[in-house]
């Protein structure tokens, strides 16, 4: 009996942070389908500059649907910063693949002289945030004609060492006598690394692109400091003007801008745990 009490209580202890994280997230949900009058009188306080504190119900008293109409039928701009998003998303990971994927492999896979020291040096440039780098990086950017274009946010995203870090991970876990013994059988490295690194590495490989496509979808940073043209913004920059007449509107927006991220992150949960577990693993 005093073990069940204890499991309940673990359980209880546990979920009260979990229903706090999630609140926000139903409170954008109901909101989103609030007509503009029950909102103002609930955000009156805030947008109309009276007295007292907002108020909310979990349920709104009156649920409409304008809001999602407005934004999906009558904002063309919206969807533009969506492709924005897409887009540079999907080139970035791509890239990713191509650049980071084979440099994992290569730390993983071959020891020579130094290798420990590069990869240090690359774990290092993964803690460095972008307020250090933002200014060397917006003068390589002008000298090469990209900035406010949207190369200006793929190139260097592309050349990130964090989905290196999280692919050797994975390329370690493999037994180095498996590779030994695919080189006795007369296998060319192109060939271990494609019928033997990718399909063992792939945790790794996959939980590289959850995190990159949550981080990268919620970018804000950098298109801020490196396109001067709205129309190119990605979609994590889209806010209309908020006013009372417009909360129901920007509520509407933040959830579809939540969709993606929470469909891959649901998709992706067991990868990102192989990853957590992976970047915590020593040499």
């Amino acid at each position: 009996m005093l073990r069940l009490m204890k499991k309940y209580i673990a359980a209880a202890l546990l979920l009260l942070p979990a229903l706090l994280i999630c609140f926000p997230v139903f409170l954008i949900l109901t909101g989103s389908v609030m007509d503009g009058i029950e909102l103002g009188q609930y955000l009156g306080p805030v947008f109309g500059g009276g007295e007292g504190f907002i108020c909310w119900k979990l349920m709104p008293d009156y649920p409409t649907f304008e809001h999602y109409g407005r934004l999906l039928f009558l904002t063309p701009s919206f969807f533009v910063l969506f492709w924005n998003s897409v887009k540079m998303v999907g080139c970035i990971l791509v890239g990713q693949l191509l650049v980071g994927v084979p440099a994992a492999w290569a730390f993983a896979a071959y020891r020579v002289r130094g290798s420990r020291m590069l990869f240090a040096l690359y774990v290092v440039l993964m803690l460095l945030p972008f307020q250090v780098t933002m200014l060397s990086s917006y003068l390589v950017l002008d000298r090469l004609f990209l900035l406010n274009t949207h190369r200006a946010i793929i190139l260097p995203a592309v050349f990130s060492t964090f989905p290196i870090f999280l692919s050797y991970g994975g390329f370690r876990q493999i037994p180095v006598q498996l590779l030994e013994a695919a080189r006795i059988d007369g296998a060319g490295e192109f060939k271990i690394f494609l019928k033997i690194g990718l399909p063992l590495g792939k945790s790794g490989l996959l939980s590289a692109i959850v995190l990159g496509f949550l981080e990268y979808w919620n970018l804000m940073e950098q298109p801020l400091a490196f396109l001067e043209d709205k129309a190119l913004w990605p979609l994590s920059l889209y806010l209309p003007e908020i006013s009372w007449t417009q909360a129901g509107f920007a509520l509407c927006a933040s959830f579809i801008t939540l969709i993606p991220a929470a469909f891959v992150f649901v998709m992706g949960q067991d990868y990102l745990e192989q990853g957590i577990i992976y970047s915590g693993l020593k040499e």
